[in-house]
């Protein structure tokens, strides 16, 4: 099958693969469109993320139809159009024509959506479903989203105003994705350009010159240390970067603050599959019944090592402009 693989010198490169050969648990889904997300580059850079490769075919997360069957799975049919986080539960990543999963990983695509929008959905989806599920916030919590109209931040909004929250406080750096946010139900006064002078000022006028009750960082360094500034005593922190600096952390502790650290890796680590399925499941639910809007994606191209390079540039430099990268299959 058609690949992109990682050779022996850590470059990528086009390539033919072995198609998967099945476990009984597994189904075979052949790929319509996958996504894109940082970890994907991350990889090649990165010696924390280097650890979680499994496969020399990268790349997370897909939507498909299922083209063959594994002796004991039986919760699809032939020819189903599903989606799925694959993480580095597959028999390969995305970037290829063919990936073995476990079945109980697997969701029925919504209805409603396209393959490349459904592609969108499963890293970002579940990473924020994670956070907002994990944080159980009382409706008089304050909470601030830095990197508000990435991937995950735009379903941390979507999630939060299905649950009737508000009082939410955003950083975003244009005004395409200020534009973003207002058409999510924030107001004017909720979004706080992180490029402007004073921005940790700005960011308590936001919130009444007070501290948050939460701070959730989806950018990490710089950002980091401003969230932990902002952040009240006893405040909650969440981490989904790992990108935190030594002087945020420092803030954070002297705080008293809870660092809490959030990982879909770490239901793989235990086969939780039903965490996968039944997150995909309740997402599928919210946008099939129109609760929530599915994400603003761009197609960058077919199934090729220019596509792939393209993608990684665009999201290393911070060039998504609120939009999921995705390719087609």
């Amino acid at each position: 099958m058609k690949a992109i693989v990682l050779n022996k010198n850590f470059q990528l490169e086009d390539a033919v693969a072995e198609k998967p050969v099945l476990k009984n648990h597994e189904v075979l889904i052949q790929i319509k469109a996958s996504g894109f997300n940082p970890i994907d580059y991350q990889m090649l850079e990165n010696e924390l993320e280097r650890k979680l490769i499994s496969s020399p075919i990268l790349g997370r997360e897909l939507s498909g139809i299922i083209v063959e069957k594994g002796a004991e799975a039986h919760q699809f049919n032939i020819g189903d159009e599903v989606y799925c986080a694959s993480g580095s539960m597959g028999s390969n990543g995305t970037y290829a024509k063919y990936i073995a999963v476990p079945e109980a990983i697997v969701t029925f695509k919504p209805e409603n959506i396209s393959f490349e929008q459904a592609a969108a959905i499963p890293s970002a989806g579940l990473t924020a479903l994670q956070i907002v599920r994990r944080l159980k916030l009382n409706s008089n919590d304050t909470v601030l989203v830095t990197g508000a109209t990435g991937g995950v931040g735009s379903f941390v909004i979507k999630f939060l105003r299905a649950n009737r929250f508000n009082n939410i406080t955003a950083t975003v750096g244009s005004k395409e994705n200020r534009q973003i946010l207002l058409e999510l139900g924030l107001k004017s006064h909720q979004i706080i350009n992180y490029k402007e002078e004073n921005l940790e000022a700005n960011i308590l006028k936001a919130n009444d010159n007070k501290p948050f009750d939460f701070g959730i960082d989806l950018v990490g360094n710089y950002m980091s240390e401003i969230t932990a500034n902002v952040l009240k005593i006893n405040g909650t922190y969440a981490d989904v970067t790992a990108l935190i600096s030594k002087d945020a952390h420092e803030t954070l502790f002297n705080k008293g603050a809870v660092i809490m650290n959030i990982s879909n890796y770490s239901y793989s680590m235990n086969k939780d599959y039903q965490y996968y399925k039944g997150s995909l499941e309740e997402i599928s639910r919210l946008i099939e019944n129109e609760i929530i809007v599915p994400p603003n994606y761009k197609t960058i191209g077919e199934l090729s090592l220019d596509t792939v390079l393209k993608a990684h540039s665009i999201l290393k430099n911070n060039e998504t402009q609120g939009h999921k990268l995705i390719m087609k299959h």
